[in-house]
C-alpha cells in the first residue's frame, strides 16, 4: 500500500510541532504535494544541488531537511541560480522538501536536548522560554457504560497530559436529567418523558492548541445525540518550550579537558574556545546552530560555560565581560547530529505504524567551511 506525503509529514510534525518555530522562520512543506505517494525519504541538514543529485540518483520521493531551501520571499525563479536549479531539478523528478527548522530545535526530544545529552548534561531545563502552553479544563457527562470508550479518544487525542504523565482524569458519580423533545433520538429515554440516568462527570485537562481536536475526538465517541460538556480556563500553565537547554556535568572538569570531551562527542577537529583553559566547568547551556545571542542568558542563569557556534569577534568580547568561558563548536558540527536523530525516529515510527517506507541518511557533507 502506498504511503502519502502527510502520514510522514504528519510524523515530523508530531517530533517538531510546527507552532513552535519562530515567527520570522521558514518551515514545512516548502515543495510538493501532500498527497503524493512516497517510498523513499531522505534526511539531510541542508538542502543543496549536490543533496538533490543525490536523492535523484537513490530514486527519493521526500527530502526532509533542518534548514529551509526558500528562507525569504523569492520573486522569481531562475534556473541559471543556486536555488533555481535546487527547484527546477527537485520538480523535475518529483522531489518533495520538508522542513523543520527551530520548531524542531525548540521542542522536547529535538536537536537542542539531542546536543545537551550527547555532551553530557543532566537535570537539564530550558535556556531561554519561547512558549507556555495554555491550557484549557474539560468537563463532560458520560453514562457509565461509555467511561472508558470516552477517555481512550480524548487521551489519544492528546488530553490528559500532566508533566510525565499520561490519561489523567478524574470521574465522579452522579445523576443526569433531560427530557427528549421531538425530533431527538435519544440513546437512554423516551421521548416527552423526563429521564433521570446514572452518569459520570469525566473532567481533564488539555491544551489549547488542540481543544478542537479533542472535542470532536470527545464527540465522535460518546453515545449521546447531543453531548453535555464544558470548557473552563485555567491559570495554571502547562509544558514550556524554548531554545537551548542548560545543564550539568556529572562531575567538574577543567575547560580543557571538556574542549576535548566536545571534540570527541561531535567527531570533530577543532573548535573555537574563549577562557581559560584551567577554569572550572559544572554547569553548562548549550544551543545548537547560533547561540550567540544568548551569552547574557547563560551567564545570568549561572553556566560556566556556552556551547554553540557561529561566535564573531565582539561575541567573544561579551563572553570574557560577562565572566563566561565559551567553545564554538561550529554550526554545522552542532546540527548535523540531527541527520541521524531524525532517521531512527523516522524508521521506528513508520515501523509502529506499518508503514512501506525506506528512510535514509544523506551522506553529503554540506559545510560549507572547512579548516585548512
Amino acid at each position: 500500500m502506498s504511503v502519502k506525503l502527510q502520514q510522514i509529514t504528519n510524523l515530523i510534525n508530531n517530533l517538531a510541532p510546527k507552532h513552535l518555530a519562530y515567527d520570522w522562520d521558514n518551515i514545512g512543506l516548502q515543495l510538493g504535494d501532500y498527497n503524493q505517494d512516497v517510498s523513499r525519504v531522505l534526511v539531510t541538514l541542508d538542502v543543496t544541488e549536490e543533496v538533490v543529485k543525490e536523492a535523484i540518483d537513490s530514486d527519493v520521493d521526500l527530502i526532509v531537511a533542518h534548514h529551509p531551501v526558500i528562507f525569504k520571499g523569492i520573486s522569481n525563479i531562475r534556473f541559471n541560480t543556486p536555488l533555481g536549479k535546487i527547484i527546477q531539478k527537485a520538480i523535475k523528478h518529483d522531489i518533495a522538501i520538508y522542513v523543520a527548522h527551530t520548531n524542531y530545535d525548540i521542542a522536547g526530544d529535538g536537536l537542542n536536548d539531542l546536543l545537551a545529552k550527547r555532551l553530557g548534561l543532566v537535570n537539564t531545563e530550558i535556556l531561554k522560554v519561547t512558549e507556555v502552553e495554555d491550557l484549557k479544563k474539560v468537563v463532560v457527562f458520560v453514562p457509565e457504560d461509555s467511561i472508558s470508550e470516552v477517555k481512550e479518544a480524548m487521551g489519544r487525542a492528546g488530553a490528559g497530559w500532566i508533566g510525565n504523565y499520561s490519561d489523567c482524569f478524574f470521574e465522579q458519580k452522579g445523576t443526569g436529567s433531560y427530557r427528549p423533545l421531538a425530533g431527538s433520538n435519544p440513546y437512554i429515554g423516551t421521548k416527552d418523558e423526563l429521564s433521570e440516568v446514572e452518569e459520570y462527570r469525566l473532567e481533564t485537562i488539555v491544551p489549547a492548541k488542540i481543544l478542537s481536536r479533542v472535542i470532536n475526538k470527545m464527540v465522535k465517541a460518546h453515545p449521546y445525540e447531543e453531548v453535555a460538556y464544558d470548557i473552563y480556563p485555567v491559570d495554571n500553565k502547562g509544558q514550556a518550550f524554548g531554545i537551548g537547554r542548560i545543564g550539568y556535568l556529572e562531575e567538574s572538569i577543567l575547560l580543557k579537558d571538556y574542549v576535548q570531551g566536545v571534540k570527541d562527542a561531535l567527531n570533530i577537529d577543532s573548535v573555537k574556545v574563549v577562557g581559560e583553559d584551567n577554569t572550572e566547568i559544572k554547569k553548562v547551556a548549550i544551543c545548537s546552530g547560533s547561540g550567540a545571542d544568548l551569552i547574557k542568558t547563560a551567564s545570568f542563569k549561572g553556566a560556566d560555560v556556552l556551547v554553540t557556534g557561529d561566535v564573531k569577534y565582539h561575541d567573544a568580547q561579551l563572553v570574557l565581560e560577562e565572566g563566561l568561558t565559551l567553545i564554538d563548536a561550529g554550526h554545522y558540527e552542532t546540527e548535523q547530529i540531527m541527520r541521524d536523530a531524525v532517521v531512527s525516529y523516522l524508521v521506528e515510527k513508520t515501523a509502529n505504524d506499518n508503514l512501506d517506507v525506506e528512510i535514509v541518511k544523506s551522506q553529503i557533507n554540506t559545510n560549507p567551511v572547512r579548516i585548512v
